[in-house]
């Protein structure tokens, strides 16, 4: 596929794409706010200043963000950032992240990728540069970068097999973007491996920026207050499950032939929207359920939580004692086990981890966490550990000590970032 193709069917496909986002801000209202400015239009917001441009998708990649946010904020303080995103979870995570650094921090949706709302979004903004985390790639963007002499960098850079493979049929559509990105700045060496193979010319290893994550005191706070609420249970979060994990983990907390005394499950859904349904899936169960967002101490009876609130995952860390990492139970990929492990918690993660496979694998290695093979082996070495405090204190010191040993990635970013940006 070329270009010319893609952007016809972008064209075709937009009638679509806005009926669907529509429909989605029937449960999310945020999707159906600032419709303008996915289609290219900004009003009078945001001229004039010196503009970092980081493009930051949703929720994770935009609290992945926040140490490279931090560090340029210093570096460059005649300039502001402007962050987009895709989703409205991702924007309202920003905003809280994020407002302390008050005029200087803008938010806008990144326009949709057709070559003339790139370019009302460029001429309004002049970003100075185009950061992308993590695996951003947007063939009209790059291209009216490229034209304009902005250049293009991608931080944080993860790329699985699976990942390259999916960009491998898009042919010269994909070659070429990745050609003309000026700059990536990848996690390991395998993501730099494959992202040399779509032809990048310029590819550096710096680590995950994640490791340099600082945990938030009024997070630890919150974190410490919902455990108040909890009381001294053992207490086993299941961290951004996914769609199909929580009946699995709900299933097999059932046929537990035995669990530590008061054992309280934790649940917190990777995608807000899916709260009610999980809420349902645990009390069609008969699991007596109690809600992040109620009031008042979780009575003894309780057996499931359902973490129902958003930017709060450090305070959910914060109140577990062991911390199960979703989306590895089903082929998703898994998530981010870093910010469990900067906490000092047990880390438990199941075999489909190849979006995080290298830091998956070491953090196994470090003796920071351990593969399950189900739902039912998850829940028995979770038991185990619950029921042994010192094996829990072991392996949350291993897991401390392993996210220390990796920190430094936004200097080494920064650094590379630095010779583009002036």
């Amino acid at each position: 596929m070329n270009r010319s193709t893609y952007s016809l069917l972008w064209r075709l496909a937009l009638p679509l794409v806005l009926g669907r986002l529509w429909w989605r801000g029937l449960r999310e209202p945020g999707y159906r706010k600032h419709l303008g400015e996915r289609l290219g239009h900004y009003g009078d917001q945001g001229a004039g200043w010196h503009t970092i441009w980081i493009h930051a998708v949703s929720v994770g990649e935009t609290r992945a963000a926040e140490p490279l946010v931090d560090a340029l904020m210093a570096a460059y303080p005649e300039s502001r950032i402007l962050m987009t995103h895709m989703t409205p979870t991702g924007r309202a995570t920003g905003a809280a992240l994020f407002a302390r650094h008050g005029i200087r921090f803008q938010q806008s949706y990144l326009p949709y990728d057709l070559a003339p709302m790139v370019l009302r979004f460029m001429r309004h903004f002049t970003p100075r540069i185009c950061i992308l985390m993590e695996t951003e790639v947007w063939p009209n963007l790059i291209a009216v970068c490229a034209k304009r002499g902005v250049p293009v960098a991608l931080v944080n850079a993860r790329l699985s097999e699976r990942s390259l493979r999916r960009a491998g049929r898009f042919g010269k559509l994909m070659t070429d973007a990745a050609r003309a990105i000026t700059l990536v700045a990848a996690q390991t060496e395998d993501d730099a491996r494959r992202v040399r193979s779509l032809g990048v010319p310029n590819v550096e290893v710096t680590g995950s920026i994640k490791f340099d994550v600082v945990v938030p005191p009024a997070a630890v706070d919150a974190g410490a207050a919902l455990r108040g609420r909890i009381g001294a249970r053992p207490v086993l979060l299941c961290a951004s499950t996914r769609d199909g994990e929580e009946a699995l983990i709900l299933d097999a907390f059932l046929r537990m032939d035995a669990r530590p005394a008061g054992m309280l499950l934790l649940i917190v859904p990777r995608h807000p929207q899916r709260f009610d349904d999980v809420a349902k899936m645990a009390q069609a169960r008969g699991l007596a359920l109690a809600r992040r967002s109620g009031d008042g101490s979780v009575d003894a009876d309780v057996q499931v939580m359902l973490g129902d609130s958003m930017g709060e995952m450090f305070a959910y860390f914060a109140a577990s004692d062991c911390a199960f990492i979703g989306g590895s139970l089903l082929p998703l990929g898994g998530q981010n086990l870093i910010e469990a492990c900067a906490l000092g918690k047990p880390v438990l993660i199941g075999e489909h981890t190849f979006n995080f496979a290298q830091i998956s694998d070491e953090a196994v290695e470090a003796g920071a966490a351990r593969r399950v093979r189900d739902a039912g082996d998850m829940l028995l070495q979770a038991s185990t550990l619950l029921d042994d405090g010192a094996a829990r204190a072991a392996m949350g010191q291993r897991a401390a000590a392993f996210a220390n040993r990796h920190r430094g990635a936004t200097a080494r970013t920064v650094e590379l970032l630095r010779r583009h940006i002036y």
